[in-house]
């Protein structure tokens, strides 16, 4: 029995199907899905008229040879009416996000950018955060990478001195950190500052963050010079450090354009059937950092396409700023407009910059678009030589577009965890990676057991999915006996379409004299230097981090889970405490009552309920 997704003739697939749909379809606005007779969505398009659009789609002869394919697919369509074109835009690209259709433009974005955070209560901290946003903190941002925030941070250190601990570690301590001493932090946890005072640091520090930047450099200048006037050599000297860091992150140029305030710089740079769009976050005049973003299924697509269905889907989770700066004009300019401000409750402009600075701005993206398709491509290049002596290697009829790697990773038995990592001609997919949470019973060590529930799992759910899905090679960890507890289990589960290879250290563990065990080929080895055998290796080695990674995270959320949770009157926060103090709840038990009682914020009835519950007698 083969699993790979039928190939149904049905005469209600493409014009017919189209036509029938055409039947009950009104002339409004809106987003209509084509679906493939299994269900999965082909495509998401939007429409000021729906029937008008969707009509085009009968006529084969004026449509590419992509859109014929998606046509002969179709076999059946959806539609969501909307009151206005804007709207249907917004809700195409949100569908787009959640169906991920074959024939769209596809932003593989699933990333949650990380932002600056203000906490609003008496000392004020900051710090990176990820996620909802909250009503009682303030947030700057978004910030392309973890490191462009932190680097802003450290900035916020030298220049405003602002604190960065935890609530726990401020409201424990009794004396300034090592943050203070090395002019990093202001020293509140300490009284080493007064509340007025750091609240004027936290007003210079919101103004930076909004732009507002020569008022707070010409004060830091009069209070040097009034410091040095009154003799506080210390505290001018202080001063003085403040404004050459402030100086420092100030430095205009193409990187730090001084005429953009809050922009983001989108620029793509197309080659063939493949394209790079760049995008630049600056905020407050400063630039937050830059991603570059490689769409696919884009063949035959403009460049004008590609940018209008990215800026859809780059704004579907994340607020646009009021500007938004191209390097190509679009025809939907003004529709695109209109849907952001919608979204954002303010009004957003699309511009392609002529002349001065922000030409050179955009400028730059491009060179960085460039650089980083040719390096894209230069990488799929190598990827698919490699893949083409796998194929060589162990006479597979076809290149191979999808192998599959996998691993267990448990202690005894506990936190099990299967994983499956993707790799093909672009490199690991890491969207396409799997966990599965061992969830039989299993014999703690029983790896063959925990395989078994793993490709049940997998290919029990596959069997009826887009052949793009389907792997042509399985790779394990192990030797012989995991080749053939394997092989058993794809044979009982009526798989015989994908190629199984065991790849083995040998006896002696050496990573470089790995063993190789398939169905069809004797046990060998490959040369040292072998490039086949380094890309397999590092295949096996990313299947291993993903296994280990998820079971410590498992078993990272279990560790909250203490003897600490059945005390009276200890909470998450008193919990906190004690672990921050003590390290463990073995030295919580362990401990005496006086050492309980030393801890700010646990008082002595609470210490003794504390002491008593390890020891009821």
């Amino acid at each position: 029995m083969n699993h790979q997704p039928p190939q149904l003739n049905n005469p209600t697939e493409g014009v017919p199907a189209i036509k029938k749909a055409l039947e009950t379809m009104p002339s409004v606005s809106g987003v209509y899905r084509m679906m493939n007779q299994t269900g999965d969505v082909l495509y998401v398009g939007k429409a000021k008229d729906l029937k008008k659009r969707v009509t085009s789609y009968t006529q084969l002869s004026r449509l590419s040879e992509r859109i014929r394919r998606m046509v002969q697919q179709t076999a059946s369509m959806e539609i969501i009416t909307t009151y206005t074109e804007a709207e249907a835009l917004l809700l195409e690209a949100n569908l787009i996000k959640n169906f991920k259709p074959r024939y769209n433009i596809l932003l593989r974005d699933d990333k949650t950018y990380p932002w600056l955070v203000m906490s609003k209560d008496k000392w004020p901290r900051i710090d990176k955060h990820r996620g909802k946003v909250s009503k009682i903190n303030e947030y700057w941002g978004p910030f392309a990478s973890v490191w462009a925030v932190n680097q802003t941070v450290e900035l916020l250190q030298k220049i405003f001195l602002l604190r960065t601990c935890t609530d726990t570690v401020f409201n424990s301590r009794t004396r300034p950190c090592l943050l203070y001493q090395i002019k990093r932090c202001a020293g509140p946890c300490d009284d080493r500052i007064s509340p007025n005072e750091y609240a004027r640091l936290v007003d210079q520090a919101r103004s930076f963050l909004s732009g507002q930047t020569v008022a707070i450099q010409q004060d830091l200048a009069k209070e040097m010079e009034k410091a040095a006037a009154e003799m506080e050599y210390e505290r001018a000297a202080v001063l003085r450090d403040r404004i050459r860091a402030f100086t420092y992150v100030q430095s205009s140029g193409v990187v730090n354009p001084a005429s953009i305030r809050d922009a983001d710089i989108i620029a793509i740079y197309q080659l063939s059937n493949s394209c790079c769009i760049q995008v630049f976050f600056v905020r407050g005049g400063r630039n937050n950092g830059n991603r570059a973003f490689f769409p696919t299924q884009i063949e035959g697509q403009s460049p004008e396409e590609i940018v209008s269905a990215f800026i859809g889907q780059f704004y579907e989770n994340k607020p646009p700023p009021q500007q938004i700066l191209l390097n190509i004009s679009l025809s939907e300019v003004t529709l695109i407009e209109e849907a952001l401000s919608l979204k954002a409750d303010y009004k957003v402009a699309l511009s392609v910059p002529q002349k001065g600075e922000k030409k050179a701005v955009i400028d730059h993206a491009v060179e960085n678009a460039k650089g980083a398709l040719e390096r894209k491509l230069a990488e799929t290049s190598t990827q698919q030589k490699l893949l083409e002596q796998v194929r060589d290697l162990f006479h597979l009829d076809q290149t191979p577009k999808r192998i599959e790697t996998y691993d267990n990773s448990h202690i005894m038995g506990s936190h099990a965890y299967g994983v499956m990592v993707v790799a093909g001609p672009e490199g690991f997919n890491k969207s396409a990676y799997r966990k599965f949470s061992i969830k039989s019973s299993i014999t703690p060590g029983d790896d063959f057991g925990m395989m078994r529930e793993v490709f049940t799992r997998r290919f029990a759910k596959g069997k009826n999915t887009d052949p793009e899905s389907w792997p042509d090679i399985l790779l394990i960890d192990g030797g012989a006996g995991q080749f053939s507890a394997v092989n058993s289990i794809l044979t009982e589960l009526e798989i015989k379409d994908v190629k199984l290879i065991c790849i083995a250290k040998g006896k002696d563990r050496n990573a470089g004299r790995e063993w190789f065990f398939t169905k069809d080929q004797e046990p060998f080895q490959l040369p040292i230097q072998d490039p086949v055998l380094y890309y397999l290796q590092r295949l096996r080695d990313e299947a291993h981090r993903f296994a280990i990674t998820t079971h410590r995270n498992s078993r990272s959320r279990a560790i909250p889970q203490s003897e600490l949770d059945d005390i009276p009157g200890v909470g998450a926060g008193r919990k906190r405490l004690l672990l921050n103090h003590f390290g463990s709840s073995k030295a919580v038990k362990d401990a005496s009552l006086s050492d309980i009682m030393a801890i700010p914020g646990i008082n002595r009835a609470l210490a003794e309920v504390i002491y008593g519950h390890f020891r009821p007698n």
